[in-house]
């Protein structure tokens, strides 16, 4: 921070330069107020929100802390009291032995500095010091009064021109206090890290909405906003409005001590997304569905926004610009970058403070209702090709008027974009990682293949019965009545079915091949596509070798249903007959076409994402990843430089998006939004009632999502084992001991594994869904997932162990955190993924 941007913040963020000898902290203000000038704190005293560390670089950190008096409620705001000064004290002695304890800190110092404490900023601490010595581990305390901190641990970054062998850290995201429990926070402070990254979603600014009333931890009680708002009428959920709500936020999640935990002993890289102003949000807009000014547009809160800057940069160890006197929402700058040697430059962004408003608006009047759209058709499920055209329109009416097109199209904003681009095509180091709030990979969906698989998969039970009814009509001849079902489907009488069939049969037995068989199924007065299904029918329960009726029967009936019925749906749409015959017509229309399932995130700012991967083509500036928050689920995949090209277009970097701390995951939101869609929501979730002796029975929801999005063919092993961490859950949740836990559901999986509703039909459901081939650039996919992220860097390859969590045990975290561990692996020189 120069001297012109000390002056003018004031006394709330100083500097000092770390010496052998202990230095007052320099600057000052247009008040002269300053660290040395004020009195020292006596007393008893405490730190409620222990110290953290953030924006390690070769030479300097941030450093902070909170401290009130020992008997202040350690949330409360500090609205009284003169203001005074604490002491800072930094070694490079070794203080393992103390960390995360009040212990005095030992051995020579490198800074022993005054500072001040001051009511206004809520007793908060922020203060960089510089002249450090890099790669290089420090230890620090804070004093109050009488009494210490806990110790706190950083390492600065190594020297722009260090050769670095390997860095590891996390990156971490979406951390509702209300939801679930934050376990996974233990493991990562046993983790052996250069430092943390953290994408955002570090509060919520929520507290009572649907989504966060589910099962909590009982470590974490209810939260109480001091001025919220109603997000509706007068009863129900809260959002966070004045500058004591978003302060409150930060003090009682970092109240928690896994959390404090981390802060001492890693130094964070902290960015935004949403949650720490508004969900979904742009610039300073409210998205809330419901929340609309009178004409209908998106209600701007700038104070609001405001409020929520100045907290977040009293509260998070960033080293960013703030400027309380700027009277806009922008006053706060933390897109910033980061260099690690000759091995990684790290670019944050800030990708809600400068986007546009999503390109189709929620205050969008829906014609069909005439109120505004809201979320769905706007930012989630939105027609890819009403996306195109309005994307296409809004970068016209800009270029018209004499502006960059992209700007009223953009996630990054103008002048941010151009800064991304100038760091990416200068960055001299082998590895350059973007910190990226919202996915860059594609998904999307084919709502017409869908339609028709799911109307062909409601199909074959009725077809199997069928079947089985003419077999028997017809002295128990499965191939024959197969092919009798098969041409009555496809629309030919009984009659004309059956002397079709009696033909077919004819020519097989006479050594025919398929295509005699259908000019023989034909000249009985078959149509072509009668007698092509019928042949297909007859040849794929006589030459495929099913030996049960029920077998065979099934056989024949996923042949109609697959080789007939999904194909008509296909290629005639809502007016196919069978899309008739669902009675379901009305109810189905508007899903044939294709969506893209997220536009709050990249895919709803294409032509931007296409710009950026140009960049890096046409600049050849390789080993290009990003690490990614915000849908909580684990993602893994390539990002091209056109999606919508044939094949999916050119990979040109990698996207490893990790899963969220607690917050429910991606499946359960959509699980619970398509639940009011009759065969739609068969695309997300899959009820699936397990038998468990002595218990009853568990309820679960299987998560198909995974494969309607483009997750890889399952085996009944690999279903099985994606059941594990939701069955271990809901035994949790029946009483289960987790010592007895493991142990419970191998037992009940082993199971379930001769379920024939498991072992059939949810296979072949899932099977048939991930021959969708939605997204084939997704390597892996996890939508139902909490936990982190643990990277590995060499100048060979970049490796990332998607660390998934257990649920909650009862009202506690599980003390077997981790439930499993998937590794994504890029190999310098190459955008490719693979996955082990």
């Amino acid at each position: 921070m120069d001297r012109r941007q000390f002056l003018k913040f004031g006394s709330f963020i100083t500097v000092s330069v770390a010496s052998g000898a202990g230095l007052s902290a320099c600057g000052g203000s247009s008040s002269g107020a300053a660290g040395s000038d004020l009195p020292a704190a006596s007393g008893a005293w405490k730190f409620p929100q222990s110290v953290a560390t953030g924006d390690p670089r070769p030479d300097s950190i941030l450093l902070w802390t909170r401290a009130v008096p020992a008997a202040a409620d350690n949330v409360a705001a500090v609205t009284s009291g003169a203001d005074s000064s604490i002491r800072l004290v930094v070694t490079s002695v070794d203080n393992s032995a103390a960390l995360g304890s009040n212990a005095a800190l030992n051995g020579a110092t490198v800074a022993d500095v005054r500072l001040p404490l001051q009511a206004q900023y809520d007793n908060t601490v922020r203060h960089k010091l510089t002249g450090l010595t890099a790669a290089t581990t420090y230890y620090y305390q804070f004093v109050a009064g009488d009494n210490r901190s806990n110790v706190g641990r950083f390492k600065t970054a190594p020297a722009a021109d260090a050769d670095v062998s390997q860095l590891q850290f996390v990156y971490m995201t979406c951390q509702d206090w209300s939801v679930n429990h934050w376990g996974a926070m233990s493991s990562i402070a046993a983790e052996n890290l250069d430092f943390i990254v953290h994408l955002g979603d570090y509060i919520y600014e929520t507290v009572g909405e649907d989504f966060q009333l589910g099962a909590v931890e009982s470590r974490h009680d209810a939260l109480v906003l001091p001025d919220g708002v109603f997000k509706n009428g007068t009863s129900g959920a809260k959002y966070a409005n004045s500058l004591a709500d978003y302060r409150y936020l930060y003090k009682k999640y970092r109240t928690d001590t896994r959390l404090q935990a981390l802060h001492e002993r890693f130094a964070f890289i902290a960015i935004w997304d949403d949650h720490e102003f508004t969900d979904d949000a742009w610039q300073d807009a409210q998205t809330y569905d419901g929340s609309f000014n009178a004409d209908g547009s998106d209600l701007h809160q700038t104070s609001r926004r405001r409020n929520a800057n100045q907290a977040w940069f009293e509260f998070m160890p960033a080293d960013v610009s703030f400027d309380a006197a700027n009277a806009s929402f922008q006053n706060i700058k933390i897109y910033r970058d980061f260099q690690f040697g000759k091995l990684m430059q790290l670019v944050m962004t800030d990708e809600r403070l400068y986007r546009s408003d999503h390109v189709i608006p929620e205050s969008s009047i829906n014609p069909a209702t005439g109120k505004p759209l809201g979320r769905i058709g706007s930012r989630y499920l939105v027609p890819q090709d009403l996306f195109d055209s309005v994307e296409a329109q809004k970068m016209a009416g800009a270029k018209t008027i004499g502006l960059d097109p992209l700007t009223t199209a953009t996630i990054l904003g103008n002048t941010q974009r151009q800064w991304w681009m100038d760091k990416m095509k200068s960055a001299t180091s082998t590895w350059k990682l973007w910190g990226n709030e919202v996915s860059l990979l594609r998904m999307g969906l084919n709502g017409t293949d869908a339609i028709a698989t799911l109307l062909a998969l409601n199909a074959v039970t009725t077809l199997a019965t069928s079947v089985g009814t003419t077999a028997a009509a017809a002295g128990g001849n499965f191939a024959v009545a197969g092919a009798i079902v098969a041409a009555v489907t496809a629309g030919a009488s009984a009659a004309v079915a059956q002397a079709g069939a009696g033909a077919i049969a004819a020519a097989a037995a006479s050594g025919g091949t398929s295509g005699a068989m259908a000019t023989a199924g034909m000249k009985a007065g078959l149509t072509a596509a009668q007698a092509s299904i019928a042949v297909a029918t007859y040849g794929k329960t006589i030459f495929t070798g099913p030996t049960t009726p029920a077998q065979q029967a099934a056989a024949a009936a996923q042949t109609i249903a697959f080789g007939y019925i999904k194909p008509d749906v296909q290629a005639n749409k809502a007016e196919s007959v069978f899309v008739a015959a669902s009675g379901k017509k009305d109810a189905l229309s508007a899903f044939f076409t294709r969506f893209l399932l997220n536009c709050d995130q990249w895919d709803g700012y294409n032509t931007e994402r296409k710009t950026l991967m140009a960049h890096l083509k046409t600049n050849n500036i390789g080993n290009v990843v990003a690490i990614t928050g915000d849908i909580h689920s684990f993602f893994a995949g390539t990002v091209n430089d056109d999606f919508d090209a044939t094949g999916g277009g050119t990979p040109v970097m990698v996207d490893l998006v990790s899963a969220g701390i607690s917050s429910d995951s991606f499946f359960s939101y959509l699980r619970d939004a398509a639940s009011s869609l009759g065969d739609i929501a068969t695309l997300v979730s899959y009820p699936l009632a397990v038998p468990v002796t002595g218990l009853g029975t568990i309820n679960l929801n299987f998560n198909l999502l995974d494969y309607t999005m483009g997750k890889a063919a399952p085996t009944v092993a690999s279903l099985l084992e994606q059941t594990r961490v939701q069955l271990r859950g809901g035994l949790a949740a029946k009483g289960v001991p987790e010592a007895q836990l493991d142990a419970t559901v191998s037992a009940v999986l082993a199971g379930l594994q001769a379920n024939s509703d498991f072992n059939t039909s949810l296979l072949a459901l899932a099977q048939q869904l991930s021959a969708l081939g939605n997204n084939q650039w997704l390597k892996h996919l996890n939508t139902d997932a909490q936990g982190y992220t643990l990277v590995t860097l060499t100048a060979g390859k970049m490796t990332a162990q998607f660390k998934q969590v257990n649920k909650l045990v009862g009202t506690s975290a599980p003390a077997t955190v981790i439930a499993r561990t998937t590794t994504a692996t890029v190999a310098a020189g190459s955008p490719v993924v693979t996955i082990s």
